[in-house]
């Protein structure tokens, strides 16, 4: 699957990844994709409620191995 950007917050704790996150879909254009790794057993909770609470499309996640795997689209309009 496609990503044009990203972030890998494995280590960090909340609410770190988010705000990583956050910081980096702000520099991306409109429809670029960003794949955030991360392992903080709360960003299953904090990843999905950012997405909905700011409007970005949560388009994929997955778990591996040892960390989760997000796919977040920065909307277009």
């Amino acid at each position: 699957m496609e990503q044009d950007h990203e972030l890998d917050a494995i280590g960090l704790l909340c609410p770190l990844p988010v705000l990583k996150a956050r910081k980096r879909l702000l520099a991306l254009a409109p429809g670029q994709v960003l794949r955030l790794l991360a392992d903080d057993p709360a960003a299953v909770i904090d990843v999905p409620h950012f997405c909905a609470e700011q409007g970005y499309d949560l388009i994929e996640t997955r778990q591996a191995e040892t960390h989760s795997i997000y796919r977040i689209r920065r909307p277009l309009g």
